[in-house]
């Protein structure tokens, strides 16, 4: 009898991390299922898969609002028959020092990084103990283990993914379930992209020069790219980390920070 085909969900899976953990999921033959809330525009999917169009499925999900976690993971489940690996790559960033910090960023970031991934463990948490398998893997930071300043929210959040991952891992060990984290240093994705372009208005310096600096916070002086976290979700996911559960993988390039 030929293997079952698995079935994956990842969240935020339209760019950075998600996007890349997405494909290389594809690439071993997995049925994707990526969510975002930008996943209803057909233009913006069909430019961020591009030939991947065809080995993943998006729709849109808002990892805020419970009714369209529900929905999306009910969607899975008719289509596919279950659930048998979840990712929560959704995730957002923002500053604010603790003194007058507004409310808003520190519940919009504590909603969509730690309790997005929350409901979404919740909706898919039964089909896998249904069937004794699953994989839940949650993108931390390295920010969950040391403090910025200005960044009390975002450490807060992902921080808070390793205490509900201890939880999760302990209730689905019987059942052939297992979760962990990645806790990755800066990753040349999107969002970065997006504060060096910010530094570089703000400085006057050029590309090379702040993307250098952004590099040199590790010993290695290199950027840590997607698809290097992807590859360590893949074995995440797979059978073979059957006994991988309740941990935390730092890709830190060798910076605590």
């Amino acid at each position: 009898m030929p293997a079952k085909t698995k079935t994956a969900i990842v969240t935020g899976g339209l760019s950075g991390m998600g996007l890349a953990i997405a494909r290389r999921l594809a690439k071993d033959g997995t049925h994707v299922f990526v969510g975002a809330r930008r996943a209803g525009d057909a233009a913006h999917v069909a430019a961020q898969l591009g030939p991947d169009a065809g080995h993943i499925t998006a729709e849109a999900l808002d990892v805020q609002a419970r009714d369209s976690v529900d929905r999306f993971v009910a969607n899975v489940v008719a289509a596919r028959g279950s659930v048998d690996i979840l990712v929560n790559a959704a995730g957002i960033y923002d500053e604010a020092a603790i003194c007058d910090h507004p409310d808003d960023i520190w519940d919009t970031q504590i909603d969509i990084n730690l309790s997005g991934s929350f409901r979404m463990i919740r909706a898919v948490m039964p089909h896998m103990i249904d069937q004794r398998w699953g994989r839940i893997i949650n993108i931390a930071s390295m920010a969950a283990h040391t403090g910025m300043a200005n960044n009390a929210a975002y450490c807060a959040s992902k921080a808070g993914l390793l205490g509900l991952g201890r939880c999760v891992s302990l209730e689905g060990a019987e059942h052939g379930v297992t979760c962990v984290s990645i806790s990755p240093t800066w990753v040349e994705t999107e969002m970065l992209r997006k504060f060096i372009a910010a530094d570089m208005a703000a400085t006057g310096q050029t590309l090379e020069t702040v993307r250098a600096d952004y590099a040199k916070s590790n010993p290695q002086n290199q950027l840590v790219q997607p698809e290097e976290v992807a590859e360590l979700a893949a074995y995440l996911a797979s059978d073979a980390a059957r006994a991988v559960t309740m941990s935390d993988f730092e890709i830190n390039a060798g910076s605590p920070w």
